[in-house]
């Protein structure tokens, strides 16, 4: 295989990139592509590194340069920097998405592989309790991410139906956690009551980010097309997480935490709406048989086993949650 992966310089991408200079698959050339260029001492042996934009019109001729036969998109905004806009993340997110695909069909790669999330199926109160993939894509255009995650999704069940030749493998991927994870969802386990709403689970199903990348090893190894959800067995609700912590939670009624997040927004005292709500009693849980039984993937790690280890991390690294 010659392989690109955009996005390579991000969380994923370093380490896929690292197992794959390691030789955990073979491959004759593996070019790392980042918006940013990669610091030297970033930088791995074996790998052949360029700065380029993912929305770059270019990107077709340097998928034909380097022969590229296969590629791995992992290059999206998770969390938006401050002064983002939504223009912007849709242009990288959707508008990215778009041109990779293109320049794909142009260069005749043979295979594309992407990160995409469980958050493409929306935050709703009539989710399933179990999602698998054969259910709708809902994702809230009040999220952008998910939202961007849905429109994406669409573009590329539109180019299996169109251009079957393309090979897709698509990852629809959990809340990960890992020993150097922080973001908004390993933020809330850090405060010293967790916040849950009545009458809500609020479930997470959590996938360490080894089994992530174990995951992409696999599907590159195996060529195995399809949409399969990646996430550990089982979910834990907030207040199983609050009881692993040690912790107590703070039930809030819906109605008076919705009207917080609101007045914390106005008063410039959150960056978080009252859109939010949503976003913690509505979490989209997702079964993973698919995973196991046609990738022939099994995660290492359960949703409790690896919420455990990254619990262990954090105490290891004297940050105990």
């Amino acid at each position: 295989m010659r392989i690109l992966i955009t996005g390579a310089d991000g969380f994923l991408g370093r380490g896929l990139v690292a197992a794959l200079a390691a030789k955990a698959i073979p491959c004759e050339l593996l070019l790392a592509q980042d918006v940013r260029e990669v610091p030297a001492e970033r930088r791995l042996a074996g790998v052949v590194y360029e700065q380029q934009d993912v929305r770059d019109p270019g990107l077709v001729e340097a998928l034909k340069r380097h022969r590229i036969d296969t590629v791995v998109h992992l290059a999206s905004i998770v969390t938006p920097g401050r002064g983002s806009s939504r223009e912007f993340e849709y242009s990288v997110d959707v508008g990215g998405t778009q041109n990779l695909l293109q320049a794909c069909v142009g260069a005749g790669v043979r295979h594309l592989l992407v990160s995409s999330s469980g958050a493409a199926y929306g935050y709703h109160a009539d989710n399933p309790a179990w999602l698998a993939e054969h259910h709708s894509l809902r994702g809230n255009e009040v999220f952008a991410y998910s939202h961007h995650k849905r429109l994406v999704e669409e573009m590329l069940a539109l180019y299996r139906h169109q251009q079957p030749q393309l090979k897709q493998t698509v990852l629809r991927i959990g809340t990960i956690l890992g020993e150097r994870v922080d973001n908004q969802i390993t933020a809330l386990f850090e405060k010293k009551r967790l916040i849950a709403i009545r009458g809500s689970a609020s479930p997470f199903v959590f996938i360490w980010d080894e089994d992530v990348i174990g995951a992409f090893l696999h599907a590159l190894a195996t060529g195995r097309e399809g949409v399969y959800n990646l996430a550990g067995d089982g979910a834990l609700s907030i207040h199983e997480i609050a009881a692993l912590l040690h912790k107590r939670t703070t039930d809030f009624p819906a109605g008076l935490l919705k009207a917080l997040l609101w007045l914390g927004s106005r008063l410039g005292v959150s960056r978080y709406g009252p859109e939010q709500l949503d976003f913690l009693r509505y979490r989209p849980v997702l079964d993973n048989a698919r995973l196991k039984s046609e990738l022939g993937f099994v995660p290492a790690r359960s949703s409790r086993e690896a919420f455990l280890s990254f619990v262990a991390a954090r105490r290891a690294q004297g940050r105990p949650l």
